[in-house]
């Protein structure tokens, strides 16, 4: 990144005494998430402090509201005080001494986060989670280009469904691979893509190979730019089987931006920001996934109406302008407090 081209300073890794003669500067600091040090900082030098809160560090250790042992959404354990509970989540993956650490941590940053002057949730969804006072909702923009030039491709004799963005566990992409086993019991015609890539690939691949799905689904790997356009123009659907509580699903904002249909989770912020216009199944239910991609597959009109729909959905909800205009007026209003 050329940072001379941009039109502001950008000041990266600063140590904490440049970043406190930095924030002395201020006359309002802005933080993408409770960072500790800028959030004490802010505190001390008593300025006023506006949040993004992206993630739920606020009232999650890991930020993610995620019980890792048992790879479930967390009921919020933090907030129950049910200390022990958030230890053993995290030292399975993190190490003992680093889980109390974490733990630790998370009591100072929700302590500062009560006291700035603004929480940002990304989501309604967020906002009721992270339990913080004087929090606004602020849904993300998209960038007026993503808004044009991709429709639905539903002149292909096979309905192409699509999964984009890391292969990661707490995606849910198993059941991706399980509802297409089923229809393929169901002896349906379809197709699935996994545009990305991750550590969870190599597994997935094994259960291709076990469910005998080989002509069915694909692995293209990472891909941007022109690559990247032309997968998602040849994608009629897309596939989000989160099985955690995603803030806010940015991704799923950007699809809908450009006139695709989903299939999501009804879980969490997912399920907020997608609304009426996709379909939904039940968190973990593969069955219900094999449903709702049955049903598109048997009714390709609805695939354009749902596309279109999220389209319009985004258009009205998550454009830039939008989120920008929201910001401006509440940093005007924090800075009067």
């Amino acid at each position: 990144m050329d940072d001379m081209a941009l039109p502001y300073r950008v000041v990266r890794m600063p140590g904490v005494w440049q970043l406190a003669s930095l924030l002395r500067e201020t006359d309002l600091i802005h933080l993408a998430g409770p960072s500790l040090v800028p959030l004490t900082l802010g505190w001390l030098l008593r300025k006023p402090v506006v949040v993004e809160h992206h993630g739920y560090n606020a009232i999650c250790p890991n930020g993610l509201l995620f019980y890792e042992p048992k790879q479930t959404v967390c009921p919020g354990y933090f907030s129950q005080r049910q200390y022990l509970k958030c230890i053993h989540c995290n030292t399975a993956r993190d190490g003992f001494s680093k889980s109390i650490r974490m733990l630790a941590l998370t009591f100072p940053r929700r302590w500062l986060c009560r006291r700035v002057a603004t929480n940002i949730a990304v989501s309604d969804h967020v906002r009721v989670r992270v339990d913080l006072p004087r929090c606004k909702v602020v849904y993300h923009g998209i960038a007026e280009e993503l808004r044009f030039g991709i429709s639905p491709a539903t002149s292909s004799s096979v309905l192409r469904f699509a999964y984009v963005g890391r292969l990661v566990s707490i995606k849910g992409l198993s059941l991706i691979l399980e509802a297409a086993h089923a229809l393929r019991q169901r002896h349906a015609s379809f197709h699935v893509d996994f545009i990305g890539d991750g550590p969870q690939r190599e597994n997935l691949q094994e259960l291709v190979a076990k469910y005998a799905l080989t002509d069915e689904v694909q692995f293209l790997g990472f891909l941007q730019g022109v690559a990247l356009q032309s997968s998602l123009s040849d994608t009629d659907v897309v596939l989000m089987p989160s099985i955690w509580e995603e803030t806010a699903g940015l991704a799923a904002m950007e699809f809908m931006a450009r006139g695709k249909a989903t299939i999501v989770a009804d879980i969490g912020g997912l399920s907020e920001i997608v609304g009426d216009t996709g379909l939904k199944f039940p968190l973990g239910n593969s069955e219900a996934l094999a449903d709702c991609m049955s049903r598109l597959i048997d009714n390709r009109a609805l695939v354009g109406e749902l596309g279109a729909a999220a389209r319009e959905r985004a258009a009205e909800l998550f454009q830039g302008r939008r989120m920008i205009e929201n910001h401006v007026q509440l940093y005007r209003d924090a800075s009067k407090k």
